[in-house]
């Protein structure tokens, strides 16, 4: 019997499909991941090709198929790609953020991981902060959402509080000095706490951050991130910050 289903989904990446299809890999809000055919979209007199560009936020009905699912309704919610695609920092941060979505969610994804996506596309579309700070407040949130949150603060290892400066990739953030492996790299104070204000969304005081502590900031979360995803992002290294 046909089975058809509404949901919220962005659009993370689309593929080409035959002469006028489209095969779109979305993060919904109720069904995880889904991969579907959109049937015409590369065509001019599309109805709604330009809904399902990445970056793009839709309200879809889908038929249920047996390898892809295929769209048969799409209505807009957030129209955010126009504005990020405009702006290349912006482009580049929002191309981060969805391959970082689409590893992240390979085996599980739920609504958390959905509204994090949106809301971080939502406010790079507006500029609302730096494209770099926005990048990077997203892959640490991503990342403590999928169970890797660090630690900017207490020892990872024995929760003794902190202040400490020792950080260690592999043991989770920071470390004290007793179980901090020799050669450990040290984060001063001014990094640590602006790292702690992406992960927590104190914009406030990530905003305030000068260009040197947003680069060593930008530093270790690029590297927290390539450990966990096991696998490097290869949008990442072409993430424009210049206007950090």
């Amino acid at each position: 019997m046909p089975m058809t289903y509404r949901d919220e989904a962005v659009v993370l990446r689309t593929h080409k499909l035959g002469e006028a299809d489209r095969i779109v890999t979305m993060l919904s809000r109720q069904h995880g991941k889904i991969r579907a055919v959109a049937k015409g979209v590369r065509r001019t007199a599309s109805r709604f090709g330009s809904r399902l560009e990445p970056f793009m936020v839709a309200d879809l009905q889908l038929y249920k198929g047996r390898t892809l699912d295929i769209v048969q309704q799409a209505e807009s919610i957030g129209s955010y790609g126009a504005d990020i695609v405009e702006d290349y920092p912006r482009f580049t941060a929002a191309t981060a953020m969805v391959e970082a979505a689409d590893r992240l969610t390979e085996h599980e994804a739920g609504l958390q991981h959905y509204l994090l996506l949106v809301g971080a596309l939502r406010s790079l579309s507006k500029n609302e902060h730096a494209p770099g700070l926005t990048l990077d407040s997203y892959l640490l949130r991503a990342l403590s959402v999928a169970g890797w949150a660090p630690s900017f603060v207490d020892c990872a290892v024995t929760a003794e509080p902190g202040p400490h400066s020792a950080f260690v990739v592999q043991l989770g953030g920071v470390v004290s000095d007793a179980v901090a492996p020799p050669g450990a790299p040290r984060l001063d104070p001014l990094t640590l706490t602006t790292l702690a204000a992406l992960l927590a969304g104190d914009w406030q005081t990530a905003d305030a951050a000068d260009a040197r502590t947003r680069a060593q900031a930008s530093g270790v979360v690029a590297a927290y991130t390539q450990f966990h995803l096991e696998r490097g992002l290869r949008s990442l290294e072409h993430v424009d910050r210049t206007s950090a």
